[in-house]
């Protein structure tokens, strides 16, 4: 089933017929291991021995991490494939046999201002390729959101860990408070005359 949802995705990367559908937990702990080396090794993800037994033998709520995270993957790597993709094609189609004449005739044009112009003037800084200036800061901005995301995310995770931490740390106060004043309900008993 893992296998189908990433061929879903990236057709290129699993060959369904190599995983046999199966209740026979040696054969689904084949698959996992045929996954973990072929399919998710491209996707920088690994599922270990230990969580792969787990999965084997139908622990309640062992799959869940592994496909959230494995999610997680996917999302990253289409988001990559996408960006890749879209600017490979700018840059593709970014200077046609036209436009690179058009360029270097406004290139000599304002060569030939600035040689006009006094020395005592300054040129004006003018962008060349105006074009080229906003793809790349849409690139670079489009980086920066995915880090964004990706950190806002690491956060509310860290800030779920910070709050069972101090509900932890409330709870051993609570229990050294009790243990501390036991001794002295003992020593009460003691001193009062039975």
């Amino acid at each position: 089933m893992v296998a189908e949802i990433v061929k879903h995705y990236f057709p290129r990367i699993v060959d369904i017929h190599n995983y046999i559908t199966s209740c026979n937990t040696q054969q689904k702990r084949s698959n996992w291991k045929l996954l973990n080396k072929r399919v998710f090794s491209k996707l920088d993800f690994y599922v270990s021995e230990d969580m792969v037994e787990k999965i084997v033998s139908s622990t309640p709520c062992v799959i869940l991490p592994v496909l959230f995270f494995l999610k997680e993957k996917i999302e990253n790597k289409l988001a990559q494939a996408t960006r890749t993709q879209h600017y490979s094609r700018n840059q593709e189609n970014l200077f046609s046999d036209v436009e690179i004449q058009q360029a270097e005739a406004g290139i000599m044009a304002q060569l030939a201002e600035m040689k006009i112009t006094e020395p005592t003037q300054e040129p004006q800084q003018q962008m060349f390729f105006p074009e080229i200036s906003r793809l790349t800061l849409r690139q670079v901005m489009l980086e920066k959101e995915l880090l964004v995301q990706e950190l806002q995310d690491n956060m509310k995770i860290l800030q779920v860990k910070v709050n069972k931490l101090e509900e932890l740390v409330q709870l051993k106060d609570k229990r050294i408070e009790h243990l501390t004043s036991l001794p002295e309900v003992y020593k009460t008993k003691l001193l009062l005359p039975g």
